[in-house]
């Protein structure tokens, strides 16, 4: 484990409080700071080269990033971003996760279940329309107005649901609203994945960290109408190896960060949240290991789920040694307090923010923990608040249940997926008993998720006799609305019900008491924030398209130069013969044909976050140079910072992807589509 003083330096780091230095920022497309690049690099990109590349910029609604790179519908994005559809096509005869992916024929590619790629058309300021609705509005009347108006927006941005879709997006907290229009393709398909141990060698021990020797790379492809869908504004791809020092772009959809919280959403996420996240998150992970140890069959129905609770448990622990580092916080404290002395305007939205938090504290366990974890309660819980939304006015819905949202959550609700019964036994119980651990065995809410059961008992009975696994009858439901909802006996449908109240309850009082509030004073400090530091700066990451630019480029270590890139012969050097470290077979196969040489993962200096999974890696030319699929381990204090000095964006070259093709997984139609050599 990495102290905490090699975790995050304080002295190098930059905050958005302050205009952005170095290689810090997420941009936005519509305000790239030109300026500051040129006067960082000597040169910037026009708009020209910027229109090109947000066309051929991709974001896949599973939470990665992605590019076209062909004029067939080719998607480059990682290989961890499309496990979920190797794991949905695979059954215990044809495990396509452990053993990888290579479509002979077009027809042959795999249809991913609940995926959707989307292109951003165009980014419109609405910030004037929505804060007009807020009026003298306080509370839940505040936050209705504004989602009224956010709802009334996408819809008439967006006419054709078929192939479109709106969002209005919230920036700088409440300071900025810009609609984004989508060019939406529902129907996404899997074309080249290498074996997962390929995209996972060094497993956990390496995750996060340098130097690395990962394939994390997989096609994927566009199609429409049955037929692959023809996208001329791709990026072009370029198998070539990184040239330490060279200008990159890495262009995706950044998660989240939390880079403009106060110090009291802070504290908040630091004292409450975080901990009870790592805890229980942990705790999983222990539960699932164990269980995946009974049989092979359950090792291969876990591992994806397993991957994913590995990586989050990472970041979790990586953001509470951030800020629990005195010297990071003491950092952002410095960074709020300039901004405090250079005051907003006569407001004091610091105040308002504390007053929000202390509101939210004592409903945050309940709201969290009433939430029970499974797919087939997911299912069930969607199509319960769906019917019971489709039923009222466009205007006076819950976000996410609006007309431009329903085609998407409806795509991700009905597409066929294979479903574990014991899996979702165990993730059930364990979120059922967090509850009583931690509310209380007499506590309300606890007594209306369990009642007199057991929670190892209430997850048996709704598993066990429950039918939503089957598409056909959450169709039926879907279809129904709430006359089927209400007829409906299935045990997991009734206990939806059951909790709904109480859910909307809870989601009622945080948004009287924090949304609301934060809805002010988020345009008040970035209004703050503006006069003071002017208005080019950027907003947190908000799953929304950005840009960031930066260079190839190692870094110091523990007095140590940790180098900018590694080779493919590299692997053959790390590798142990025991897992995590055991080499792929494919790579031990084909060993002779490997070009020892090729670049296989570097780093640079990019300032990204979660989210970015799968974004093209882009040069001064604008072509395709890699695939971002990780940071190194410092880069986990990000949601929080960015330090220049040693947060590093890890990338899989298109040199080393190019040999995969070639050599390890061949693929000549895909080799002769990307037209690379």
């Amino acid at each position: 484990m990495i102290r905490s003083a090699l975790f995050l330096s304080a002295c190098a780091l930059a905050f958005a409080a302050a205009p952005a230095t170095a290689d810090e920022g997420m941009w936005t497309f519509d305000n790239f700071p030109t300026a500051k690049m040129k006067a960082d690099y000597g040169w910037a990109p026009d708009q020209a080269w910027l229109n090109r590349v947000q066309n051929g910029a991709v974001r896949l609604t599973g939470g990665c990033s992605a590019s076209f790179v062909s004029p067939q519908g080719l998607i480059l994005t990682n290989h961890h971003c499309i496990a979920s559809c190797l794991y949905d096509n695979s059954t215990a005869a044809t495990d396509y996760l452990d053993r990888g992916f290579v479509a002979a024929r077009r027809d042959l590619e795999l249809k991913c279940p609940g995926q959707q790629a989307e292109v951003v058309t165009r980014i419109s300021d609405v910030t004037n329309d929505v804060k007009a609705s807020f009026g003298s509005f306080t509370g839940e009347a505040l936050t209705k107005a504004r989602d009224a108006k956010i709802a009334e927006i996408e819809k008439a941005g967006c006419t054709d649901t078929a192939t479109t879709r709106c969002q209005v997006v919230t920036l700088f907290g409440g300071g900025q609203y810009k609609l984004y229009q989508y060019r939406k393709y529902s129907d996404v398909r899997l074309a080249w994945a290498p074996e997962d141990r390929a995209a996972t060698f060094g497993g956990d021990p390496d995750n996060f960290n340098f130097p690395r020797y990962s394939l994390d790379a997989s096609f994927l492809r566009a199609y429409e109408n049955g037929q692959p869908v023809s996208t001329p504004n791709h990026l072009k791809w370029n198998p070539r190896p990184p040239k330490e020092g060279e200008t990159t772009f890495v262009v995706g959809n950044p998660g989240s960060t939390s880079r403009l919280y106060t110090s009291s959403q802070l504290a908040f996420t630091r004292e409450v949240a975080l901990p009870v996240t790592v805890a229980t998150t942990s705790e999983l992970r222990g539960r699932l290991i164990r269980a995946m140890q009974e049989s092979p069959d359950r090792q291969r129905e876990g591992l994806d789920t397993l991957n994913g609770i590995e990586n989050s448990l990472k970041v979790y622990i990586g953001q509470s040694k951030a800020l629990n580092d005195p010297a990071f916080t003491g950092k952002l404290a410095a960074a709020e307090a300039d901004l405090r002395a250079k005051g907003a305007g006569g407001a004091d939205p610091w105040t308002t923010v504390d007053t929000a938090v202390a509101a939210y504290r004592p409903l945050y366990l309940a709201q969290r923990f009433t939430q029970p974890s499974s797919q087939l309660y997911s299912y069930a819980r969607t199509l319960v608040f769906a019917a019971q939304e489709r039923a009222k006015p466009n205007a006076e819905r819950l976000p996410g249940y609006t007309d431009s949202a329903l085609p998407l959550l409806e795509k991700r609700t009905l597409d066929a997926r294979p479903v574990y019964p014991w899996l979702e036994e165990l993730r059930l119980n364990w979120s059922l008993s967090k509850v009583r651990e931690y509310l209380g065995a007499d506590d309300p809410d606890t007594q209306l998720l369990l009642g007199k059961a057991s929670p190892e008992g209430l997850a048996t009975s709704l598993v066990n006799g429950t039918k939503l696994a089957d598409p056909a009858v959450r169709k039926a439901l879907w279809d129904g609305g709430m006359k089927a909802i209400r007829a409906s006996d299935d045990p997991m449908i009734v206990y939806a019900l059951r909790l709904a109240d109480r859910q909307r309850e809870l989601q009622r009082a945080t948004e009287t008491v924090y949304g609301a509030p934060l809805a002010i004073a988020g345009s008040q400090l970035a209004d703050a924030r503006f006069a003071a530091y002017g208005d080019s700066a950027y907003p947190d990451a908000t799953f929304s398209l950005r840009i960031s630019y930066g260079k190839v480029a190692g870094w110091m270590e523990r007095g140590k130069q940790v180098p900018f890139q590694t080779t493919l012969g590299g692997t053959f050097d790390r590798a142990t013969g025991s897992e995590p470290f055991d080499a792929p077979s494919a790579f031990l196969a084909n060993k002779a044909k490997i070009d020892p040489r090729a670049t296989y993962d570097f780093v640079t200096t990019n300032d990204i976050i979660g989210g970015n999974s799968g974004s093209p890696v882009i040069d001064r030319a604008g072509t395709v140079i890699g695939a971002a699929f990780d940071g190194n381990i410092h880069s986990l204090g990000g949601t929080y910072g960015y330090d220049g000095t040693l947060n590093r964006t890890v990338v899989v070259s298109t040199d080393a992807v190019q040999e995969a093709l070639e050599k390890i997984y061949p693929a000549p139609a895909l080799v002769k589509e990307l037209a690379a050599k």
